[in-house]
């Protein structure tokens, strides 16, 4: 028979920091996650939730691990059980404690989700501090505060670019505001400002150009790992803009993506099959851009301000 160890209502602190007791602290502390809800926007709320997930992904990595072993087992079921509940608290008690880089990512992605879109998972880029301590440069702004204003910007350059390869700049346009968050959220430089990257392209060793830094997390035979990556920095939009096209022209890569033409669907659908993002998804992200109300709604705004 086996004996069941004894259960405690609390794990010793790790590390020696203490508990923010304002949020949940033990799984089973229904409460703790309710009180998320009546701020959900503010700091406290945000770092949260980013140590709630993680916490989810290291009660993943438990239990991967225990049904690892379960075949050498000879377990009751109310010792799998006790096993279950003390793993999922020791997951909660490491978030809190320890940074795996995922609750910071996640983080950086809900303090800049109220902007339309989203970035792929290759190239998520940091939001901008709204304040800069001494020992950080203050931010740029963002590029753009909402859709009509990010078309504006960047809609003559791409014309221009995609006249050159004889595609539809809506396909391209789409694209841009899928990496770039709308403009809300691009690699930045070492000073703060702006990397001017539209298209979340990264700086391989044959780039000699300047170099901005961001977390992303990428896609690797269905699991996401979040990495620091290097992206390519420019001086305008109109830089970044032709840069994308001379890699779309020179790459055999993107042979299919050219050949689209004058369609769009056809250029989004080449491209999610070029293997330009490791995301499975970006196709599909890049069709609800360029078919959503928000890219609709601002490219009518430019027309009507002709």
């Amino acid at each position: 028979m086996t004996t069941l160890p004894p259960m405690t209502s609390t794990l010793p602190a790790l590390g020696g920091a203490s508990i923010d007791t304002s949020a949940a602290t033990t799984y089973t502390d229904l409460n703790g996650l309710a009180a998320l809800k009546r701020d959900p926007n503010s700091p406290q709320a945000i770092s949260a939730v980013a140590q709630q997930v993680e916490a989810l992904f290291l009660q993943m990595m438990l239990k991967s691990m225990r049904d690892a072993t379960a075949a050498e087992q000879t377990d009751s079921n109310a010792m799998g059980m006790y096993q279950d509940m003390f793993d999922k608290q020791v997951a909660l008690s490491i978030s809190q404690h320890a940074d795996l880089g995922i609750g910071r990512l996640l983080k950086r992605q809900l303090a800049g989700r109220t902007a339309p879109g989203a970035a792929k998972l290759t190239s998520g880029a940091p939001t901008a501090s709204a304040t800069a301590s001494p020992a950080a440069p203050m931010a740029a702004a963002p590029l753009a505060q909402t859709p009509a204003e990010f078309v504006q910007r960047v809609l003559p350059s791409i014309r221009r670019a995609a006249g050159t390869l004889g595609v539809d700049p809506m396909g391209m346009l789409a694209q841009a505001a899928l990496e770039t968050g709308w403009g809300q959220r691009m690699p930045r430089n070492a000073d703060g400002s702006l990397s001017h990257n539209m298209f979340g392209i990264k700086a391989g060793d044959e780039w000699t150009g300047a170099r901005a830094t961001a977390d992303t997390v990428e896609m690797s035979n269905g699991v996401a790992t979040p990495r620091r990556s290097a992206f390519r920095a420019y001086g305008s939009i109109e830089d970044s803009v032709n840069d994308f096209a001379s890699l779309l022209k020179s790459s055999p890569r993107y042979r299919e993506v050219i050949a689209a033409g004058g369609n769009a669907g056809a250029y989004i659908a080449s491209m999610g099959k070029s293997g330009y993002a490791t995301d499975p998804e970006y196709a599909n992200k890049l069709n609800q851009i360029l078919h959503g109300d928000a890219l609709q709604s601002a490219m009518a705004s430019r027309i009507a301000a002709l």
